[in-house]
C-alpha cells in the first residue's frame, strides 16, 4: 500500500505601502484557512491600544532585540521608521517542518532577507493599491497615525512599490474581496508544487507497482 504524502509548509510573504491593504488581506486570510498562522514579529515600537504582546507582536526593548540578533535568532530584521522589527527563526522552522504554512506581513528589504535563507520554502506576493489617490485616502481614512506620519508613508510608498519585480504574484487591491480570492488561489497553487510534496517518489513509485 502507497504511503501517504506529507507536504512542507512554506512562507507566504505579504508585502505592499502601508495602507494599501495586506494587513486585511492577512487577517482575511487566517480567519478562514485553518493551516495558516501568522509570523509574528518582534519589534521594538509601543503596542498600539488594539494590539495584545505575544499575539500581534513580541514588543522587546532595544537591547533585548539587540541580543537576538548578535544571537542569530531572526530570519530577517530591519529598522522602520525609527523601530525594529524582526522574525525570531525557531518558530517559523518548527512551522514549516510539521506541514504548517506560515504568513508573513512584511515589507521589501525583510522579504530580500527570506530570500537569501529561505528561498524554497518562500512565496511572494506583493498587494498594489489601485491608485496614488486611493492609498492616501485609505492612510488618512485609518487615522491612526498623525499627519507627518502619513505623509512619510506616503513619500516612502514610491519607493517600495519600485521592488515590485522582486515578488512572485502581484495583486492590485480595487476591492478587498477579490484581493482575497486571488491570494487564496495562489496558495492552493503552491501548496501542490511538487517541491512541497515530501514522499512524493515513494508514492508514485508504489502506485506503478501496484503497491
Amino acid at each position: 500500500m502507497a504511503q501517504p504524502i506529507r507536504r512542507r509548509g512554506l512562507m507566504l510573504v505579504l508585502s505592499s505601502p502601508s495602507g494599501a491593504g495586506k494587513t486585511t488581506i492577512s487577517r482575511r486570510l487566517l480567519a478562514t484557512d485553518e493551516n495558516l498562522s501568522l509570523s509574528i514579529s518582534a519589534t521594538t515600537r509601543q503596542p498600539r491600544s488594539d494590539e495584545t504582546p505575544g499575539v500581534d507582536y513580541l514588543f522587546v526593548d532595544h537591547a533585548e532585540f539587540q541580543r537576538m540578533v548578535d544571537a542569530d535568532a531572526f530570519l530577517e530584521h530591519a529598522t522602520v521608521f525609527g523601530n525594529r522589527y524582526g522574525t525570531p527563526r525557531a518558530p517559523v522552522e518548527a512551522s514549516l517542518a510539521a506541514g504548517r504554512d506560515v504568513l508573513f506581513d512584511i515589507d521589501w528589504q525583510g522579504t530580500q532577507q527570506l530570500a537569501e535563507r529561505m528561498a524554497p520554502d518562500l512565496v511572494r506576493v506583493f498587494i498594489l493599491p489601485p491608485s496614488h489617490a486611493e492609498l492616501e485616502r485609505r492612510l488618512n481614512t485609518r487615522a491612526l497615525d498623525p499627519a507627518e506620519v502619513v505623509k512619510a508613508r506616503m513619500d516612502k510608498a514610491a519607493d517600495e512599490m519600485s521592488h515590485y519585480a522582486e515578488y512572485d504574484y502581484i495583486v492590485v487591491n480595487l476591492k478587498v474581496e477579490q484581493a482575497v480570492r486571488e491570494v487564496e488561489s495562489i496558495l492552493a497553487a503552491e501548496r501542490l508544487r511538487r517541491e512541497r510534496q515530501i514522499g512524493l517518489d515513494a508514492f508514485v513509485r508504489a502506485l506503478r507497482e501496484g503497491r
